[in-house]
């Protein structure tokens, strides 16, 4: 779902050139693979825009759909910078050698959990694992403790996720690095068993608010984004943090990074540093996205639980296996 935000929106499209591939390089401009929220990146977009007078072109797509692309292109991808929503997209794109090192200077505007040892990219922006429930139908007592608890076959029938998404492979990742692979696998053939699947979060949160079924794991924005609007498709449910370091308690980080073949780099690593820097962590804060800020200072919603109360596991970004995530889900007839 993507959620409009209310600072900066107004005349996003102004700053955004439609324009691609070979032009770029005639009006100076840098182009960006968004598989970030659309209004969130065309927020940083305008605000980068207004304050540096450099063009940016965006692409909009999905993590896999761009990370993979991006391989494919090698150097010859016309992209200068890559966004995402989640990170082992960007861990596709450094295994391949693909992203040049982030800027010192950027670096340093973001703590070290949010970010790779390596360099080759930085996080954005984050969003938490959460377990939605139907308030009328379950109470804090009967919630599950601990994200694998959903395994047991107590739990068959009564929750649900969106497997094909990126952001639940990302979340299936973290369980992978934290459990190992025959946890995971295990848990997700007992998934296969027990829940429902839907198409996109936003459909998860509705179908849990409508009484379809008592629970679901999404991330934790979509019900804050919801409730910012009309709350209609969220009045009747609860928001359950798994904490205690569990894999459930996993926080995804966005991440971006500059591509070595970049025609920009100097362009494109100011747009990197400008995300990353008050200017952009700025727009996490006060518009309507809803993901946390990650900037060092940085302060998020203040509708939002603090990252700090969150407990999330140490997970490292580097080492999350998209390939052996999906072939896992694959044969446990989930994808």
């Amino acid at each position: 779902m993507k959620y409009a935000l209310s600072a900066l929106a107004g005349a996003a499209a102004l700053a955004i050139s439609l324009i691609v591939g070979p032009a770029m390089a005639q009006d100076g401009g840098i182009v960006v693979y968004n598989a970030q929220h659309e209004s969130l990146t065309d927020a940083w977009v305008e605000g980068f825009t207004k304050e540096t007078g450099i063009k940016v072109t965006v692409r909009h797509g999905g993590d896999s759909d761009f990370s993979n692309q991006i391989v494919a292109e090698g150097a010859a991808s016309p992209a200068d910078v890559f966004l995402t929503e989640n990170s082992p997209a960007m861990v596709l794109v450094e295994s391949a050698g693909l992203f040049a090192p982030v800027d010192a200077e950027t670096l340093a505007q973001v703590p070290q959990e949010y970010q790779p040892s390596s360099g080759k990219w930085v996080g954005i922006a984050a969003r938490s694992t959460v377990f939605v429930y139907n308030k009328t139908k379950l109470t804090a007592e009967q919630l599950p403790k601990s994200l694998l608890d959903l395994a047991d076959p107590s739990w068959k029938g009564r929750w649900a996720a969106s497997p094909s998404g990126a952001d639940f492979q990302a979340i299936v990742s973290a369980v992978l690095q934290l459990k190992g692979e025959a946890a995971t696998a295990g848990w997700l053939k007992a998934m296969k068993e027990n829940f429902t699947a839907y198409k996109g979060n936003s459909t998860v949160m509705k179908a849990v608010n409508a009484g379809e079924v008592e629970g679901g794991v999404i991330y934790h924005y979509y019900y804050y984004g919801d409730q910012a609007k009309t709350g209609e498709n969220s009045k009747n449910i609860g928001l359950h943090y798994f904490k205690n370091q569990d894999p459930g308690a996993f926080v995804s980080v966005s991440g971006g990074g500059v591509l070595a073949s970049s025609k920009h780099p100097k362009e494109a690593q100011a747009f990197l540093k400008w995300v990353t820097g008050k200017g952009g962590q700025d727009v996490l804060k006060t518009g309507n996205s809803f993901e946390y800020a990650v900037g060092k200072g940085a302060d998020s919603n203040p509708a939002l639980v603090p990252l700090a109360e969150l407990q999330a596991p140490k997970v490292d970004a580097t080492t999350l296996n998209s390939k052996k995530v999906t072939d896992l889900m694959t044969a446990a007839g989930l994808l």
